[in-house]
Parts: C-alpha cells; sequence; structure tokens
C-alpha cells in the first residue's frame, strides 16, 4: 500500500489550511507584512506555482526544480516549485501551473489534476503575487527539464516534509544579500524564501490529515 494510504489525494483536498501562520515559519525576518490591499496597490505581477504528486516506488513524491542563472532573475540559481508568471492565454491560475509545469519539467498538460489551491503568497522583491496549487499525475513522470530555466530537477519524497521543525535552521546565504535567513536544508539542498514557505504551509497540511 503506498504511503498515506488510499484516501491520500482525497484528504489532501479536504484538510484546511493553515495560510500565514504555516507561512510565518520560514519567512526571512525582515519580510515586511502586506494586507491584500497593500499588495493591489504595488500593481503586482502574478504567477503560479506547482506541487506535482506522483507515486513512485509505492511513495508519494514532487519535484523541486534548481533554477539556471540569469542575471535578470532575482531568483537565480534558486531550488523553487515548478510555476511561473501567468500569461493572456491563461484562462486562471491553475491554468498558469498547468502550463508552466509542463514546460518547464515536460510533464504533458493532459495528465496534470489540479486538486486544490493554497495560500497566495507575495514576494516583495521580485513585486510577484503567487498563486500556488497542489496536483497529481497518475502517469509514471519522465521530466524533461527546461534547458533555459532549468538546471536540475529534484525528487522528493513527500514524507520528508512530514516533520519540518517549528523552529527552522538559520543560514546566511550569498543569494538574500548575506542575510541569515530560515531554510530547509534536505540533503545539502538548500530552500529558502517564499519556496520555503509555501512548503511550510503544505507540510502542516500534511500533519493536520
Amino acid at each position: 500500500m503506498e504511503s498515506f494510504g488510499k484516501d491520500f489525494l482525497k484528504k489532501v483536498k479536504s484538510v484546511d489550511l493553515p495560510g500565514e501562520n504555516a507561512h510565518g515559519v520560514f519567512s526571512p525576518p525582515s519580510r515586511p507584512v502586506f494586507s491584500y490591499d497593500q499588495i493591489l496597490e504595488k500593481n503586482p505581477k502574478f504567477a503560479s506555482v506547482n506541487i506535482l504528486l506522483y507515486l513512485k516506488n509505492n511513495e508519494w513524491y514532487f519535484p523541486l526544480i534548481q533554477r539556471s542563472e540569469n542575471k535578470h532573475d532575482r531568483h537565480s540559481g534558486q531550488i523553487s516549485l515548478p510555476g511561473g508568471k501567468r500569461e493572456e492565454m491563461d484562462q486562471n491560475f491553475a491554468q498558469t501551473a498547468i502550463r508552466e509545469t509542463s514546460e518547464e519539467i515536460g510533464i504533458e498538460k493532459y495528465y496534470v489534476r489540479i486538486i486544490r489551491e493554497m495560500s497566495p503568497i507575495y514576494i516583495p522583491a521580485s513585486n510577484f503575487y503567487v498563486y500556488p496549487f497542489i496536483s497529481y499525475t497518475k502517469k509514471n513522470p519522465v521530466f524533461v527539464p527546461q534547458e533555459s530555466e532549468v538546471v536540475e530537477i529534484i525528487e522528493f519524497p513527500v514524507t520528508s516534509f512530514l516533520n519540518l521543525p517549528d523552529q527552522p535552521e538559520i543560514m546566511a546565504l550569498p543569494g538574500a544579500g548575506g542575510k541569515e535567513v530560515p531554510v530547509i536544508n534536505f540533503n545539502g539542498y538548500i530552500i529558502w524564501g517564499a519556496t520555503s514557505m509555501i512548503l511550510s504551509e503544505f507540510s502542516q497540511l500534511l500533519k493536520n490529515m
């Protein structure tokens, strides 16, 4: 039997979201807090990211990507969820999440099914307002990284996010301007910023199932 049992996806869909409380655990100390109205006043760019669940050896996994180096991208080189900016062709944010997942890691859009939306998160440094989603694919994924955007695709077992600490590890990172920020350190892969905050909510969602 696969980890979490046969009703795993149904439970993921139905459990309450912890929202800002979960985001706050991995929020950088210098990150300001904005109300929804204050965010809209900044005329943000909109984007979506995707936690794509799939079974591998009877265990649930999802992929993260390491982004390629790009001097014009504030998130260059970071580990993140598949995702990107909403385009005019996208009817909604869910479509953005599916399209970007397909483009960045090579999963055919037809095989991606959205389970639910998570709590949106504002990124002050790049003025993006991001809508995270959880999805799944029944088809065994064969990843094809987008060469211009993705250096590496990293497969993470969902169980590894069941026990994120309430007091995260703190590291001084060049990408954070040398400032100390909370991080998720998984086998030497350092995840921080908005991605760690989104995964913090995902972790608490799993614990509440």
